[in-house]
């Protein structure tokens, strides 16, 4: 692997990225200034310390930014949730979010155990 670009976490995590603004395009106006940008924050997070993990020179580091990516992914799923809970989302508009999140979840956890041993 020579990039960060390589690795098929960061690829889905973007495409989730893609994803999530595709659907808070749809959140209400007044939303602007509350859920709309943690929402948009918390998804962009999750490739960028994919990336900056991947960057750095120890395994330690790499590990903790993909913890950091993973629970910025935690942080989406829940605001994601309560888009659905204050009726600005339907759930079946998240079925393809909800399975890409899973997935680069479990990618996440397999990438920071493996780091870790």
């Amino acid at each position: 692997m020579t990039s960060y670009r390589d690795l098929i976490v960061w690829q889905k995590s973007m495409s989730l990225v893609t994803l999530i603004y595709k659907l808070v395009a749809d959140l209400p106006v007044n939303e602007k200034y509350g859920l709309i940008p943690q929402i948009k924050r918390s998804a962009i997070s999750i490739p960028s310390n994919i990336a900056e993990g991947y960057g750095r020179n120890y395994r330690k580091d790499y590990s903790r930014f993909l913890q950091i990516a993973r629970g910025s992914l935690f942080e989406n799923q829940t605001q994601l949730e309560i888009a659905v809970n204050l009726d600005f989302v339907k759930v079946n508009d998240l079925e393809e979010i909800k399975e890409l999140s899973v997935e680069v979840e479990k990618m996440l956890n397999s990438l920071i155990k493996k780091l870790e041993e």
